[in-house]
């Protein structure tokens, strides 16, 4: 799971908000990803009603691993430049959204806190953490920037897996629980 909710100010008065949560798990439990979602799609829907699916959207495509084809995650939603209404109703989302990371998270850390892992397992976690390393390193807004414009490199890289694996030319078993989830990185779904 990834958050990051935040302002923008420059000198003249030009301001913007920016943020977002995805959900960015090893294997798929349906009823998970469609609470974590839930969670924010209240959000969205409690200060318009479009924002939701327009944000969802952002998400999928923000956090596309082009390389790839595929998905960092499972989504979740994402916005920047907004500046569209008050700042006070912009914040006023913004804060709901960051007060929702632990309703939409912690019940999935709950529910899987004790679940025994094989080997293999591990291994597959390990290359997914590896594509979340290339998304942050080839993509994303705010890492690129601050490694090109001599921001504090530990700060930058602090956001990286501890661990993360890499094979040659893997490829996954058709009718795995692996399949199963690379499937939906390869194919952002719509989750109601």
């Amino acid at each position: 799971m990834h958050f990051n909710y935040r302002y923008f100010e420059t000198e003249g008065g030009v301001w913007w908000f920016g943020g977002g949560s995805d959900l960015t798990p090893s294997y798929l439990v349906e009823e998970d990803v469609k609470h974590f979602h839930g969670t924010y799609k209240d959000v969205c829907d409690k200060h318009n009603p479009e924002y939701y699916e327009k944000f969802k959207k952002w998400a999928d495509e923000y956090f596309s691993i082009k390389h790839r084809g595929e998905t960092r995650g499972l989504g979740g939603i994402f916005f920047d430049d907004l500046n569209d209404k008050e700042p006070d109703e912009i914040f006023a989302f913004s804060k709901e959204c960051l007060d929702s990371v632990v309703p939409a998270y912690l019940p999935l850390v709950a529910k899987h806190k004790d679940d025994e892992y094989t080997e293999q397992q591990k291994q597959w976690q390990q290359m997914r953490r590896g594509r979340y390393v290339e998304f942050n390193l080839v993509y994303d807004r705010g890492t690129v920037f601050g490694l090109k414009t001599g921001g504090r490199i530990e700060s930058i890289l602090m956001s990286l897996p501890e661990t993360a694996r890499w094979e040659y030319n893997h490829k996954v078993v058709e009718g795995t629980p692996e399949a199963e989830i690379l499937d939906a990185f390869k194919n952002p779904r719509d989750w109601f």
